[in-house]
């Protein structure tokens, strides 16, 4: 299965990943992100000998988007972009929504312990 077929097929299981690593830190960093005129909260992941990342991020309209990005064989960072459905935004405990919220509306990154986020 080609990363591609991974993100568009399964975001679910991937979003799912990304919070149990997060939750399981001792602490968490929650970053404000911008690029033209958008900008989003992200919680990041990174597989270092994979090289490979991914994050969850809450875009300041209210989507959540799954990133997925990995170094191709050229050694170009190739990132891949998936909205997230309710079923999957479901699986993001709510007190890592709310932090994300937070971020996003004061445009300021935050760090919290991990098990903070679980609830």
């Amino acid at each position: 299965m080609t990363y591609e077929e991974l993100v568009k097929k399964h975001p679910g299981s991937l979003v799912e990943k990304i919070v149990t690593e997060v939750v399981s830190k001792d602490a968490v960093d929650v970053y404000f992100e911008d690029e033209g005129d958008e900008q989003w909260a992200v919680i990041k992941v990174h597989i270092y000998e994979e090289d490979k990342e991914m994050a969850i991020r809450l875009l300041s309209d209210s989507r959540w988007v799954l990133q997925f990005g990995y170094y191709d064989d050229e050694d170009e960072f190739i990132e891949l972009l998936q909205p997230l459905t309710q079923p999957e935004i479901d699986l993001i405990p709510k007190g890592l929504q709310k932090v994300m919220l937070k971020v996003v509306a004061s445009e300021e990154g935050l760090r919290l312990p991990g098990n903070f986020l679980s609830k």
